[in-house]
């Protein structure tokens, strides 16, 4: 199957990060958007989604270490943690101190780890069938390509004819009428490299030990908005991994498209990209979200600057801390365990504090 479209516009460069040079799309102006690749892909697969991202934020589309046009590194740590390590690494590089993340497959699993590590990074995520701990679709193909025999299948594949890889490659995308020259040829040219090949092998064998990791660090993403993003008919990242996903992530929405496989964002582009730019206009972000709670504080901090009540007000709130209103909320609001008397007196302590801010604040912008 062929396809014609135009080509978007950006800004293709390189930047310096971890020791390696990294392959970069950039697009439009404003708040920084990250997009993640998943496992196998690189920036072009974003191609149909960068031009509609771009007139909201400024847009990023990084390849991966050891993929698409990005250097290769022989031996390369292939965890999770690793990996968003490295991502963050390339974030300070380009000088992003935080962004909206956008991610598919082994790059969603990525981006949910990246969210769990560095959480002052990530203002907002958008995951599309991301790889998680809830899933056993492709636990066959794990333990298939876990073994030697496995190793040696993976050698021939890029070598197979056309025909049988686009059959392979149709389990990711919903039917192999849906896989486009253009994808097939990106993907057997990336595995074509031993070094990226190499590194997809050790991704693969030691990704049931970093799922687990991975479930007992997705408690600590259960605040970030998250946009979860399925195909009915994904057979790589089941369905219903998804609903206990969108269980666990507490300020998350799941959405289905019918008839979708696991890359949805390339599948149907203008469904998706209506979805993404939908939910960022009506989810703001949680720092949009405490700008509208202190207004005055946040927006007119220049003008308060010699008034002695704003001082008064921004001492306190130092004083409180935004983790530690957090940990009242989850310690009070939650119901899963029962503060301790230890806890009980904290949380008094900082709920007071917090009414006396308040009282101040409704003092001052009277």
């Amino acid at each position: 199957m062929t396809e014609e479209t135009p080509e978007p516009r950006y800004q293709e460069a390189f930047v310096d990060a971890v020791g390696a040079r990294l392959f970069y799309l950039h697009a439009g102006s404003g708040k920084p958007m990250l997009l993640i690749h998943g496992l196998v892909g690189s920036s072009a697969n974003w191609r149909d989604n960068i031009g509609a991202l771009a007139q909201h934020a400024s847009v990023y589309a990084i390849d991966l270490v050891n993929m698409g046009k990005s250097q290769r590194v022989e031996g390369l740590d292939a965890g999770l943690a690793a990996t968003a390590n490295r991502i963050v690494a390339a974030m300070d590089a380009l000088n992003l101190a935080e962004a909206d993340i956008v991610a598919h497959s082994h790059g969603g699993a990525v981006a949910l780890m990246l969210a769990a590590l560095h959480p002052r990074r990530v203002r907002r995520l958008i995951l599309f069938a991301p790889a998680n701990p809830y899933s056993r679709s492709s636990d066959v193909m794990l333990r298939i390509y876990s073994t030697v025999w496995g190793g040696m299948l993976a050698w021939m594949l890029p070598y197979l004819p056309t025909p049988i890889q686009r059959i392979a490659l149709g389990e990711m995308y919903g039917g192999p009428e849906r896989v486009l020259d253009r994808y097939l040829q990106e993907i057997i040219e990336s595995l074509r490299s031993p070094v990226t090949l190499r590194h997809v092998l050790r991704v693969i064998r030691c990704w049931c030990a970093e799922m687990a990791i991975l479930e007992a660090a997705i408690r600590r993403v259960k605040r970030i908005p998250t946009l979860l993003v399925w195909g009915d008919r994904d057979c790589t990242v089941s369905l219903s991994s998804a609903i206990e996903l969108n269980r666990k992530l507490r300020d998350s929405k799941l959405v289905v498209l019918p008839g979708g496989g696991h890359t949805v964002f390339e599948e149907t582009p203008e469904e998706s990209n209506r979805i993404m730019l939908e939910w960022l206009g009506r989810h703001s972000s949680p720092t949009s979200r405490l700008r509208d709670f202190f207004p005055s504080y946040l927006r007119r901090q220049k003008s308060q600057a010699a008034n002695p009540k704003s001082t008064l007000i921004a001492r306190e709130l130092r004083s409180i801390g935004i983790a530690k209103i957090l940990e009242v909320r989850e310690l009070t609001g939650q119901g899963e365990r029962v503060p301790s008397k230890r806890h009980r007196e904290s949380e008094r302590g900082v709920l007071g504090r917090l009414q006396r801010t308040l009282t101040l604040l409704n003092f001052w912008s009277s």
